[in-house]
């Protein structure tokens, strides 16, 4: 039993990595890497660093375990390390580009009418137990009601409802200099990547929602709405996201924050406290049209489940109606997914103790590109449609042979009914069901052939 297990478990070994390789090959993730400035100095290829740290998780191990202290590792950790602390190498143009190429396939396989959507939120990088890590901070955990060390992972990700794809990230220090632990130490040139993300990382994360969404469309990425939740749903933001896509978030029970109501400037409890709610149990309380600075937006109020309370959304697009804006509005919850995924499964802060601020960078572009590798195999698998012609002709022959089916089948319980009434004539009845059949046939030939000569 011994030996089963573990030729199983090498069986399962060498499958995972012939399906990453396939990956790589298929998306030329080694022509990215190279257009990304991620390129070969000396030792091992670029390609096959990547491959090997990008397959840990799925083997079952992490960094240290598979390359530190693996005398049988193909690469060592020196280059392992120096990979992922290189300072000129454009990370987020990597991702970015690896997404766009995974969502060019997903959009064939989605609906016109199924609405895809842009995610914003942000969640924390723990590192509670680090000291000297650069650009450490002191962030909020908003979960956990309590501060810890760490960042906070500000991320954006694309849905159509079924995939979910991680397009772009920024690791977030806090803004004030008091709450940093540690300043950055590493002497960069300021023309290079990392220069620019480490500014980025002392800038609040409104200031980066705007250039964030901006860069992913004219990428090639197609959206019709972005969601938010309650923390970015503020007057400021909807008005600089509404110049590029619509806005639907849930906004914040606030007296601080106002919005125009019937001529005057209303909070968002007392807009509640002035409409008419709808009669019963319904999930859906009421809605009303307001200003947000000289823009119209609709706000939506929905039950709260959790509680005897209710919520609020909004949304920049006044003509959906009130049930589409919550339905649209529960994808945003396929971010959460991503977040657990990446932090449970896929190793996110804690597979490397690097204190190096570009190797933090590098580790959390290969973890979403794992994401994405996963979310591209399960679409592949699971969705019929992936398997183009083929499907597409089964789908033919189904609905040609659909009607002839169906009326020999209400033949053949038409013959039983009469068999147990007694009166059932074997040589009559096949006359008859053969007749029907036949003519039924000659039918339909005759409708596919007019189809035909109509079409050419």
């Amino acid at each position: 039993m011994q030996h089963n297990r573990i030729g199983s478990e090498a069986q399962d070994s060498i499958h995972v990595s012939s399906k990453i390789q396939d990956f790589f090959d298929h998306f030329q993730i080694g022509t990215l890497l190279h257009r990304c400035g991620v390129r070969k100095r000396h030792g091992y290829s670029v390609r096959s660093l990547i491959a090997t740290i990008f397959a840990l998780p799925f083997l079952g191990k992490n960094f240290f375990r598979g390359i530190v202290t693996n005398d049988q590792a193909i690469v060592g950790k020196d280059a392992a390390y120096d990979l992922l602390k290189g300072c000129t190498y454009n990370w987020r143009r990597l991702l970015l580009m690896l997404a766009v190429r995974i969502y060019q396939i997903f959009s064939r396989l989605t609906d016109d009418e199924r609405e895809d959507v842009l995610i914003i939120d942000d969640s924390t990088y723990d590192r509670s137990r680090s000291k000297k890590v650069e650009l450490l901070s002191r962030v909020y955990d908003h979960s956990s009601g309590r501060y810890l060390r760490g960042f906070r992972l500000l991320t954006i990700c694309w849905s159509d409802g079924v995939s979910t794809l991680p397009l772009d990230f920024a690791l977030l220090s806090s803004a004030k200099a008091e709450n940093r632990y540690q300043e950055s130490t590493k002497q960069v040139d300021k023309r290079c990547c990392a220069y620019r993300r480490r500014q980025e990382a002392t800038m609040k994360a409104t200031e980066h929602l705007g250039p964030m969404v901006e860069r992913i469309l004219k990428a090639g990425v197609n959206a019709r709405y972005v969601l938010m939740d309650r923390w970015f749903t503020m007057p400021s933001n909807i008005a600089v996201l509404r110049e590029h896509l619509d806005v639907i978030g849930m906004i914040k029970k606030t007296s601080k924050v106002h919005y125009e109501h019937d001529g005057h400037k209303r909070d968002l409890p007392t807009i509640y406290q002035k409409l008419r709610k709808r009669p019963g149990r319904t999930k859906i309380l009421a809605s009303t049209i307001v200003n947000i600075k000289d823009q119209p937006a609709k706000i939506v109020f929905v039950r709260d489940r959790r509680k005897s309370d209710w919520l609020a959304l909004l949304s920049t697009d006044i003509h959906l109606s009130d049930e589409d804006v919550v339905r649209i509005y529960g994808k945003r919850w396929d971010i959460e997914v991503l977040f657990k995924m990446a932090k449970q499964h896929l190793n996110l802060a804690k597979e490397i103790q690097c204190r190096d601020f570009d190797a933090l960078i590098a580790h959390t572009t290969l973890v979403f590109m794992r994401y994405q590798f996963i979310a591209y195999s399960i679409r592949m698998e699971s969705d019929h449609r992936s398997f183009g012609d083929l499907f597409y002709a089964c789908c033919d022959e189904l609905s040609d042979i659909s009607f002839i089916e169906a009326l020999h089948r209400i033949l053949a319980l038409a013959a039983e009914q009469l068999r147990e009434m007694g009166t059932f004539c074997e040589k009559t009845a096949s006359a008859l069901f053969d007749t029907v059949m036949q003519a039924a046939l000659k039918y339909f030939n005759l409708t596919m052939k007019s189809m035909v000569k109509s079409e050419s």
